[in-house]
């Protein structure tokens, strides 16, 4: 697994990447009431908004990691926010997205220089 500096984890899973936020995000984010999703199909580009989450806390965005398409959407969080709380890096996962270039997520940090990164 792969990690942004907003709190995003990325996982490869065949040629697609699955994308997520981590437990500290969620953690910050306090209990999550609403999850916006984009259409399957949607091509996006690196920190395009691509998904708005909605805490008691506060309003979010997650920015598209990579450039490329986004293949499939995690339904069961439009019925279910509160998912993000119970499973962030599990069964909440938010979108899986066709990258263009695979090589691109090595810019991305592994999990120990995350854990440095949130102290």
């Amino acid at each position: 697994m792969k990690y942004t500096e907003e709190h995003e984890w990325l996982r490869v899973e065949d040629d697609l990447v699955v994308v997520g936020i981590t437990e500290h995000a969620s953690e910050q984010l306090g209990d999550v009431v609403f999850v916006e999703l984009p259409e399957p199909g949607t091509t996006v580009s690196k920190d395009d908004e691509i998904v708005v989450i909605e805490s008691v806390k506060a309003a979010s965005d997650i920015l598209a990691p990579l450039d490329g398409e986004i293949v499939e959407v995690n339904e069961a969080l439009t019925d279910n926010p509160g998912l993000v709380n119970e499973d962030p890096q599990g069964d909440a996962w938010f979108f899986k997205i066709k990258a263009e270039n695979l090589s691109d997520m090595d810019e991305y940090m592994d999990e120990a220089a995350y854990k440095d990164y949130i102290g």
